[in-house]
């Protein structure tokens, strides 16, 4: 019983997700969106743990068998991918550059006041 819970709940914010961005227009997907919702309901305590943790958990041990359709996806598209190389570095090599750069200046700071 606890399972079918847990998986109603991870799908009421899944739904929750794909509703709010079908109303808002958002650029976000929906089920980003819902996992948003799933973690201010935990954080905030209105959502015990112990009614996601069940789902979470049998989700967390299947994790590799869900990459498969994203790979396959991509062989799907690999012209895409190809076509657009250099953008797609250009963002990783970028995106890593921010982090390294705010971690780095963080620490930093955080080192200087001791």
């Amino acid at each position: 019983m606890n399972y079918i819970i847990s998986f109603a709940v991870l799908l009421a914010c899944l739904y929750l997700g794909i509703g709010i961005q079908t109303i808002t227009h958002l650029p976000i997907p929906g089920s980003i969106i819902g996992m948003l919702l799933l973690f201010i309901l935990l954080a905030s305590g209105v959502l015990p743990t112990h009614w996601a943790k069940p789902s979470c958990t049998i989700l967390i041990k299947n994790m590799a068998l869900l990459f498969v359709p994203v790979g396959v996806g991509l062989m799907n598209h690999l012209h895409l991918i190809e076509a657009n190389t250099v953008p797609i570095l250009l963002s990783i090599y970028g995106s890593s550059l921010v982090v390294f750069l705010v971690i780095s200046l963080g620490i930093h700071h955080k080192e200087k006041d001791k």
